[in-house]
């Protein structure tokens, strides 16, 4: 039941993730034209050249704010991640023979009340 539900959930995901990637790709090209643009804006030494980088980072801006869905496609992608480690994840858990001196005397006296 629980692989059910893991598969439940990674196929919603999966959805999410494919319905998101022109959104996250445009987000990447936004915040890459911002980044550059304001860095050769930072960099220009007249004040026109300034004001065209500055403008142009500002459209890299808006790219980017119009692109911000894209988040829930980076969602996705960590809800996958979590979905294939538990997936992978071994469910037996082996009993811990304790060493412990009294531990190991009240597991022996139990076995000879018992018998």
């Amino acid at each position: 039941m629980k692989k059910l539900g893991l598969l439940v959930v990674g196929g919603i995901a999966a959805i999410v993730l494919i319905a998101n990637v022109g959104p996250m790709v445009g987000l990447a090209i936004g915040l890459a034209v911002m980044y550059y643009a304001f860095k050769k804006a930072m960099a220009a030494e007249t004040g026109g050249k300034k004001f065209w980088w500055g403008a142009l980072s500002v459209v890299g801006l808006c790219v980017s704010v119009a692109n911000l869905p894209a988040i829930l496609g980076a969602v996705a992608i960590y809800v996958l991640y979590i979905v294939y480690k538990k997936w992978n994840q071994s469910g037996i858990t082996e009993d811990k023979v304790d060493n412990d001196p009294f531990t190991n005397f009240e597991r022996e006296w139990a076995k000879l009340k018992n018998s």
